[in-house]
């Protein structure tokens, strides 16, 4: 990656983390409800009960995004300012930051005033929990959950795999996690179907919500947290959650808001009973404001670490890479050592 190239990624990373903090999803005509409705068309036509047709359908899915990033990705290489515009709003079309602290903080206000039935309907826009009996307790505590997987999910991981790949790996991330939020479930239907999805998506979390775990621990001060407590925690509870990545990040959560997740979520037809994460007490509504702070000050982190990789960590990769192929039978040759004459080989 050339030093304009990398410099275009890394300004147009920044720019389109602006436009999420500033407006947040677009409103009408979301690039990813376009993917949703048309990765829907694709699975009715390809749908068998079996892994091998989802892992077509996760290929076919999930590759036209990132062939579609790449064709942009050579069309702009010349092209600075180009690359900048495509990089930024492709980085805004995929982040869901300023959404997710939205809705903890509505949701927190709704507690706060008791209103439970618009507390309730507006747990679906953060997670697929049946909110039709749960207290304030219950409601805090999927809410914080929520917060902190979906600070990886929405905001680092997109910001990783563009700092990594640039535009296609912005929008194969988000075309990856996309299908895992649509088939990757255990239900009957997806139950062998989504297992492709559901196990690329936790492949290309499995850096991105390690970092959030990390600075989310770093950042715990910031919201009157504990540093220590939140490093314990994270290194004690984080794998005890049955996904490979969600624990990761509650756990830092648990111990940066000094609160107690897990326990019993109940789905649509289903529930699981999910070993506790933390020491304290069950978030309340006092909880949220802190979570939605805390997942805003992982962003910026994040972003400062994405933007930077270009310029630095990536530059480093791509030379090293071409050293390596530039002279690969002299290196060869001085590794193993040329057999002289007197050699006896």
């Amino acid at each position: 990656m050339g030093r304009g190239t990398a410099a275009a990624n890394a300004v147009g990373l920044v720019a389109g983390y602006a436009l999420d903090s500033l407006l947040g999803d677009p409103r009408r005509g979301h690039p990813v409800a376009g993917f949703g409705r048309a990765a829907g068309i694709l699975e009715r036509r390809v749908y068998r009960a079996d892994r091998r047709a989802g892992a077509v359908f996760t290929a076919v899915a999930v590759g036209a995004p990132v062939l579609l990033g790449m064709a942009v990705d050579r069309a702009t290489r010349r092209h600075p300012v180009a690359r900048v515009l495509v990089v930024a709003v492709g980085t805004w079309t995929v982040l869901g930051g300023r959404t997710l602290r939205h809705e903890a903080k509505v949701m927190g206000t709704a507690l706060r005033a008791g209103d439970l039935p618009a507390a309730r309907h507006r747990l679906g826009h953060l997670c697929g929990r049946d909110p039709s009996r749960l207290d304030e307790g219950e409601l805090a505590r999927a809410t914080v959950e929520s917060v902190a997987e979906n600070t990886s999910d929405a905001v680092v991981a997109p910001l990783v795999w563009g700092a990594l790949a640039g535009l296609p790996g912005l929008l194969g991330y988000r075309a990856a996690n996309t299908l895992d939020a649509m088939v990757g479930h255990r239900s009957p239907r997806y139950a062998r179907f989504g297992t492709p999805a559901a196990r690329l998506d936790d492949l290309l979390n499995l850096i991105p919500a390690r970092l959030t775990g990390l600075l989310t621990v770093a950042a715990a001060p910031g919201v009157h947290g504990d540093r220590e407590r939140a490093w314990q925690v994270w290194r004690r509870d984080r794998h005890d959650h049955p996904s490979p990545n969600a624990g990761q990040c509650e756990a830092a959560m648990a111990g940066a808001l000094g609160v107690r997740l897990g326990g019993r979520n109940v789905y649509f037809g289903r529930s699981e009973v999910r070993p506790f994460l933390g020491d304290g007490p069950r978030p309340e509504a006092r909880h949220l404001k802190r979570a939605a702070r805390l997942s805003g000050r992982v962003g910026l982190a994040a972003l400062a670490l994405a933007a930077l990789w270009p310029l630095t960590g990536g530059r480093l990769v791509a030379a090293t890479g071409r050293t390596l192929l530039r002279h690969p039978a002299r290196r060869l040759t001085a590794r193993l050592g040329t057999p002289g004459r007197g050699s006896g080989r």
